[in-house]
């Protein structure tokens, strides 16, 4: 094996506990995109464990493979788009999220096919202005919804990693206004949800029945500016990325590395080849990360190749071809963590983690660290 994602359980179950524990209402884990590149089914039935209320999924095809898995909590689709097949969903109990009358009268339809009345929850555009009802709302009425059972209506903020911003009031009184319109309607036993991982953290008036909590449950920060490390935080970071150094050589100064000559060595020094690339998810742009490699930090030198990258290990470097190194952990021993890779590539934890790709085995353990 030449790389290696390990994905601490603990630490996840962990992560979980605290915020339900903070939140005070029910939990939904959310695992979408392989569980943020952790492994959808193992992440899944973990989060179960730890006291998951449901599963919350972007596509149809995740909520089917977690049934195939045996998983029976509840889970909620919300990108299952008209066209889709509802009857598959129906039949296995997952809930699905409708966002326009068109949605909702193509379930209707195959909930009345099947004769099993679907399970959905009704999102709606508060100030987003990405999914949800916003124009069509006024246009709801009983036959819409004639056919199913309605169990939760829901939205999302657009800026509660900035929790000082105003906007996220706005959307938390314009969430309360089409709760309202809804229950007028005569759905008063509905499961009410607003808040993400940030949300959850930083606003307990908006956790109304149940949150959902994505990227703080695999341990990181929703965004380590505005609201912490995840160390400050109190979450544990549950993946460490590791790889092999396919070749240990000597070089003198002054030589380029990689592609295009982008940079050249400064002195004689040790240089190391990384088994991993952006075929693996690793960023092409990545310029101040590196590796942990012997009690101490060595640097990306020259541009991040397809299956592979070099790093500059120093001239005292006692690495040996075949050595395991770390390219990100929780940062307790100094090493680079997901945020580091993050910020030299201008980017954010979340993409870090979940485009580690399917050539890399995730390997499932206990307190990694």
């Amino acid at each position: 094996m030449r790389a290696e994602a390990i994905v601490d359980l603990d630490a996840i179950k962990f992560n979980l506990q605290l915020l339900k524990k903070q939140a005070g209402v029910q939990v939904l884990a959310v695992v979408k995109a392989d569980a943020y590149g952790h492994g959808l089914v193992p992440v899944a039935k973990a989060a179960i464990s730890a006291g998951a209320d449901y599963l919350g999924v972007a596509l149809l095809e995740e909520a089917v493979a977690l049934r195939e898995a045996g998983i029976t909590t509840p889970i909620l689709a919300w990108l299952v788009q008209p066209g889709s097949d509802f009857e598959s969903a129906i039949s296995l109990d997952i809930d699905l999220s409708a966002a326009s009358l068109r949605a909702l009268t193509e379930i209707g339809a195959a909930s009345k096919r099947l004769g099993k009345r679907a399970r959905v929850h009704l999102e709606v555009d508060t100030g987003m202005t990405r999914g949800g009802f916003l124009s069509e709302w006024s246009q709801l009425d009983a036959e819409h919804v004639a056919e199913i059972e309605i169990v939760g209506i829901y939205s999302h903020f657009a800026r509660a990693d900035e929790p000082q911003e105003e906007q996220n009031q706005q959307q938390l009184l314009r969430f309360k206004e089409m709760v309202s319109t809804l229950e007028s309607f005569g759905f008063t036993n509905i499961i009410k949800h607003l808040s993400n991982s940030a949300a959850t953290l930083t606003n307990h008036a908006a956790a109304f029945d149940m949150v959902r909590i994505g990227i703080a449950m695999y341990g990181l920060s929703p965004d380590v500016q505005t609201l912490g490390t995840s160390q400050e935080l109190g979450l544990r970071p549950a993946m460490q990325l590791r790889a092999a150094l396919y070749l240990v050589k000597d070089v003198p100064a002054g030589v380029p590395v990689g592609y295009g000559a982008t940079e050249y060595t400064k002195s004689d020094t040790t240089l190391g080849v990384v088994t991993m690339g952006y075929a693996d998810g690793i960023p092409r742009v990545a310029r101040a990360a590196g590796i942990w490699c012997a009690g101490k930090r060595a640097p990306i030198i020259g541009r991040v190749s397809m299956d592979q990258f070099v790093v500059d290990l120093g001239s005292d470097s006692k690495a040996k071809s075949g050595d395991w190194v770390t390219l990100f952990g929780n940062g307790s021993h100094g090493e680079f963590t997901a945020d580091d890779w993050a910020a030299t590539s201008s980017t954010i934890n979340y993409e870090i983690v979940t485009r580690i790709g399917p050539r890399v085995p995730r390997i499932y353990s206990a307190h990694v660290y």
